[in-house]
């Protein structure tokens, strides 16, 4: 079953951007089921199954990521608690990764009922300042041999069937510094909190929904120095393209503005560029409802951020399922229902039988 995986996998550290020992593990564990995997320049592991006969025709590629969001000091101990693990990253995105080793390893033998190619990824930089790193470079060099895309990320009953698009920057305050007594030079942390409260004051649409987050701010050395550099990330989203253009714009010149009225140099970095949209989904869902019915399971619509993203400027079909039941995701004490991977393990390999099947694809 998927358990037999998932704590191998989630003890295994996986930060954004050192995703490299978990990766090593996966393709250890696809390889020991006997299939062939390859590494690409950005670190995705990859398996293509292809039976005879099914050459030429457009594949359906499932990805989960590999990378958490805690960084590599974190405790990822793995522990039990009433029929659930609980641990950093155990669900987000762990489970999924296991549910899917588990695929491969059912699926053994049994490829020549595949009607098209099936390929299976463990991606990179799926979250925080990774970007869509992984999915954006697969989906970039691979389109033409794809036919749809799945994202395996999430809760079961979810389908992510539209993008939110995402723009993320780093905006960095540069000044002379100083002594707080003896010197008068402008201050980097100033600048910062003029560009902060600007930043929240500016008119969001309520509909379509569209957010701002400053997530991280820093900046100084001491109480009795004037601050020489100060810095903060900035976070916009939106589901509509044009409304986040137009937010993305009036950000950058708040940022702009902070800078020069408090007298201190800019440096800004645009460090996240996820596309958002419609991931045309209608070719999958009759298949994604029809596989959860048969796990007695509803599915909720949902619009979100995730890999599927990066099928948007490709015209792919694309949608994001989850395949297990947890909660507190991003926390260390993120928890995933054991009894949920084996109807998870159901749910996507009917999907994957269902999609083979459908006329669409």
């Amino acid at each position: 079953m998927p358990l037999s995986y998932l704590t191998r996998i989630a003890q295994t550290p996986a930060p954004t951007f050192a995703e490299g020992r978990r990766a090593d593990l996966i393709a250890d564990l696809w390889t020991e089921l006997g299939y062939v995997t390859e590494r690409d320049e950005v670190g995705n592991v990859l398996t293509r199954l292809t039976p005879p006969g099914t050459e030429g025709r457009p594949a359906l590629l499932l990805a989960a990521h590999l990378d958490t969001v805690f960084d590599a000091g974190t405790d990822v101990t793995v522990r039990e608690e009433g029929g659930r693990l609980v641990g950093p990253g155990v669900g987000d995105n762990s489970a999924s990764l296991a549910v899917v080793t588990a695929l491969l390893r059912d699926l053994r033998g049994q490829t020549g009922a595949l009607r098209r190619p099936l390929w299976i990824a463990a991606n990179v930089g799926e979250e925080g300042l990774g970007d869509l790193r992984g999915a954006k470079y697969l989906l970039g060099r691979h389109r033409p041999q794809l036919g749809a895309f799945i994202a395996v990320d999430g809760y079961l009953g979810v389908a992510v069937t539209r993008g939110v698009g995402v723009r993320r920057y780093r905006a960095a305050f540069v000044g002379p510094g100083g002594h707080s007594w003896g010197d008068q030079a402008p201050s980097a942390l100033h600048a910062l909190g003029r560009a902060i409260s600007a930043l929240y004051a500016l008119h969001l649409p309520a509909s379509p929904r569209t957010t701002l987050n400053v997530g991280v701010a820093s900046g100084g050395t001491s109480v009795n120095s004037i601050a020489g550099t100060a810095e903060l990330l900035l976070d916009l989203r939106s589901l509509d393209a044009k409304v986040l253009a137009d937010l993305d714009t009036r950000a950058v010149g708040v940022l702009h503005a902070a800078a020069r009225e408090a007298g201190v140099q800019l440096q800004l970095e645009r460090v996240g560029d996820r596309p958002g949209g419609d991931l045309q989904s209608g070719a999958l869902l009759g298949a994604v409802r029809d596989a959860a019915r048969e796990i007695r399971t509803d599915i909720r619509l949902a619009s979100s951020s995730t890999d599927a993203n990066a099928a948007v400027p490709h015209g792919l079909p694309a949608v994001a399922v989850g395949v297990y039941r947890g909660g507190n995701a991003h926390r260390t004490d993120e928890w995933v229902q054991a009894s949920s991977l084996a109807p998870g393990l159901r749910f996507l390999r009917r999907l994957v039988d269902l999609y083979q099947r459908s006329p669409a694809a």
